[in-house]
């Protein structure tokens, strides 16, 4: 699991203007016209051809769970390209990203500061370049410790340095045991 990269999917989904389709036959169809047959849906899903066509025709109505998660997700990842994508220009161009988050934080800084890690509840306004480099990493397949490290240079310069007013000498911002993440654009 992943929890910058799904955090930013869910901030990205809240801005869907339309619900995705709930039940397994509406999501199979739905991948049916996406992936254009029967046989890349179920290749996607590592299910039979004929376990498709049965969804689809309504003659299976209650995947197992596994199935259904990765029904799920295959169904979200593709639902709404148009407006994902416009999101996701909107926040890397003007609107930014907000980063709500309860993790411990600490800096690295010359001696005689008070660099203590502790557990820190924030909730900061990231400027749009952040939010181009988090959407860009993550569609570049980055891991999670790319897109924290890209939050936490954020952090550094929004809150800890507050836009270069103060704290200039700071070093590196550590960002480490979240407990809590959640994004919004």
């Amino acid at each position: 699991m992943s929890l910058f990269g799904d955090g930013l999917d869910a901030a990205v989904q809240k801005t869907f203007t339309r619900p995705a389709p709930k039940s397994a036959p509406a999501q199979m169809r739905y991948l049916v016209r996406q992936l254009k047959g029967t046989r890349a849906v179920a290749q996607t899903l590592r299910v039979s051809q004929r376990t498709v066509e049965r969804y689809v025709k309504n003659q299976i109505k209650k995947p197992r769970p596994d199935l259904a998660a990765r029904l799920e997700r295959e169904v979200k990842k593709r639902w709404q390209p148009q407006i994902r994508a416009r999101a996701k220009a909107r926040a890397a161009t003007t609107d930014g990203i907000v980063i709500d988050t309860r993790a411990r934080m600490g800096y690295t800084a010359p001696v005689g500061s008070t660099d203590q890690d502790r557990v820190r509840h924030l909730t900061v306004a990231l400027p749009p370049q952040y939010a181009a480099r988090l959407f860009e990493a993550q569609e570049a397949g980055a891991g999670d410790a790319r897109l924290r490290e890209i939050a936490a240079e954020g952090l550094k310069e929004v809150y800890f340095q507050d836009g270069g007013r103060r704290a200039g000498n700071l070093e590196e911002v550590r960002f480490t045991d979240i407990e809590h993440i959640e994004f919004d654009l």
